[in-house]
């Protein structure tokens, strides 16, 4: 509970420097009495002023300095919640706002504003606008709660009952739903872009194999056409020794003709091969252009050479020949046709080193790719490198896929309370079961001050009122008289449903000038009775000019007066 002590002004409005102080937990009912312009309604403007930085009536901020003095204007105000005192101190020129708690400032390292909502949310925990509707009733600028639009109304009700959490509960609730958003898509985005990294990823390692596989077949293809190869050249190979051991065994029959040559013919025979001879070198290079030995191309003009020194010395032995020529014709013919098989054993011999040789090479070439054949299929160094980039990011992107998940739980469950937090939910489910309470608490003071109709509230807090013969009507429908009747009612109702509700449960009630005007004799008679009812901890404040009528009426009464320009209390 919220129990006002004390507020005190100066340089306040048409105050000057000698404060005024008002105790506001002396009396349990004060008569606020005065003539116009003499600063009764102040105390309402110094309170808003205290605890909001704006007045109760429609006054400029600037307007509130003392248009005397015109500075040092300074309003305090004390009051205590809980058994902690706080004392609120505001002026203007100097700019001061203070909150002080069991006689120690309360840090102003905040700005303004945010220090403004320390006193509003954690301290009071109303609003100038839930103040107006169940601390005060005037009659300035004061706009009564059935004058207030829908929204208005409904704004009052969620703070009397306590329920406006639930509305900055939604407000966070949105913002968060909207973080919540944007994170699905941001993980979305993410979840794509893994997406995409893993497929381009999956296809360097399809490369990468199909590269290896195209490889290995190329090598193996290779080894393939090498052992056809060497297939065909051990067949030659076999053909070939089978013919040199024929022409052999050919040259062995006939070596019984050379053993019947004279030793003197040995001269001849010796030309005869070496004459020969050079026959087959010379044909040799006519009959080859590569080198059998090392495959290497012979040249032309090595050969022209060769070939010319061959014929030089065929030509210096034949002469000597001539001379032998009739002795050794028959034995030359016979030489002749042995010379021709020793050319072709020689042929076939080259022939068979030359097969030999591609037999070994072959070999050799196939050995060498089996062994990079094994080499393909062991290396995986790269192809792990790439599995265990594959391996991180499919990893990576079914983090994002479970964070996306989790993000969609949030926000079914963000959804659902929100749902719960509109004003068609958990508030309008209070709201409606207060409304019968309110509403019984409505007309009971509404009868109390004999006006004997029944008003209800619906859950817009649009008015059904009807008649004792239900005729019916609409707050605007009826007189001044009759809506201050309403208003005092609605108002004792909210501070009795605040109290229930402990939201803004307070000692204090302003009423200004509600007797002036609208209330007729009976209506005051009613009220100043329904008023005593309030109870020892209410501490009621009626502003009036009907002093004479009222003085007898209340415990306590406070006259202000003017002095030399300036309002004060008088003594």
């Amino acid at each position: 509970m919220i129990v006002f002590e004390s507020v005190e002004w100066a340089n306040f409005l048409s105050t000057g420097n000698s404060a005024n102080k008002v105790l506001l937990n002396k009396s349990q009912t004060t008569l606020i009495i005065g003539k116009n312009g003499e600063g009764k309604s102040t105390i309402l403007d110094a309170l808003c002023f205290s605890l909001f930085g704006k007045p109760f009536r429609n006054i400029n901020k600037g307007q509130l300095v003392n248009s005397i003095n015109q500075k040092k204007c300074l309003v305090t105000v004390e009051f205590t919640i809980n058994k902690r005192k706080y004392k609120v101190i505001r002026g203007i020129k100097p700019n001061i706002f203070e909150i002080w708690c069991d006689g120690e400032m309360i840090n102003q390292d905040a700005a303004s504003r945010d220090y403004q909502k320390v006193l509003e949310q954690q301290i009071l925990k109303l609003n100038y606008k839930t103040f107006t509707q169940v601390v005060i009733l005037g009659s300035a600028s004061f706009v009564p709660f059935m004058q207030l639009s829908s929204a208005q109304r409904r704004d009052v009700i969620e703070d009397i009952l306590d329920i406006r959490i639930f509305s900055t509960m939604n407000q966070l609730l949105k913002e968060k739903a909207q973080e919540t958003k944007d994170a699905i898509v941001r993980v979305e985005n993410q979840i794509k872009n893994s997406k995409d990294k893993v497929e381009s990823q999956q296809t360097i390692i399809k490369t990468i194999n199909e590269a290896k596989t195209e490889s290995i077949n190329n090598i193996l293809s290779k080894i393939s056409a090498n052992t056809a190869e060497i297939l065909q050249a051990e067949s030659q190979i076999e053909f070939i020794v089978s013919e040199i051991n024929t022409l052999k065994a050919s040259i062995a029959s006939k070596e019984a003709i050379t053993e019947d040559i004279d030793k003197a013919k040995s001269i001849k025979s010796k030309l005869l091969q070496k004459i020969e001879t050079c026959e087959q070198h010379s044909e040799f290079f006519d009959e080859h252009d590569v080198c059998p030995s090392c495959n290497q191309d012979i040249a032309e003009e090595y050969k022209a050479n060769i070939v010319k020194d061959l014929n030089e010395k065929m030509l210096d032995n034949n002469s000597k020949i001539s001379e032998l020529e009739t002795i050794l014709t028959n034995l030359n013919a016979n030489l002749s046709k042995i010379n021709k098989v020793v050319d072709q054993i020689t042929d076939k011999n080259i022939e068979l080193s030359t097969k030999n040789s591609t037999v070994t090479l072959l070999n050799k070439q196939n050995k060498e790719l089996d062994s990079e054949t094994q080499r393909v299929k062991s290396d995986t160094s790269n192809l792990d490198e790439e599995k265990t980039k594959l391996k991180d990011l499919a990893k990576d992107a079914l983090d994002k896929i479970a964070e996306k998940n989790l993000l969609l739980e949030h926000r079914s469950m963000e959804e659902v309370a929100s749902i719960l937090l509109k004003d068609t939910g958990i508030k309008t489910a209070i709201i409606r079961e207060y409304l019968p309470a309110m509403n019984k608490l409505i007309n009971k003071y509404l009868q109390a001050m004999d006006a004997y109709i029944h008003f209800e509230l619906d859950e817009s807090f649009n008015e059904i009122v009807k008649s004792r013969y239900r005729d019916t009507f609409t707050y605007a429908s009826f007189s001044e008289g009759e809506k201050m009747r309403i208003d005092l009612a609605i108002l004792f109702t909210w501070r009795q449903i605040a109290k229930m509700k402990n939201s803004v449960n307070t000692n204090l009630l302003l009423l200004d000038e509600i007797f002036d005007s609208s209330l007729d004799t009976a209506g005051t008679d009613y009220f100043l009775n329904l008023m005593n009812q309030l109870g020892e901890h209410s501490n009621i404040f009626v502003i009036s000019h009907k002093g004479d009528q009222l003085f007898d009426k209340f415990r306590s009464v406070v006259k202000f007066e003017k002095r030399n320009d300036f309002s004060i209390i008088s003594p």
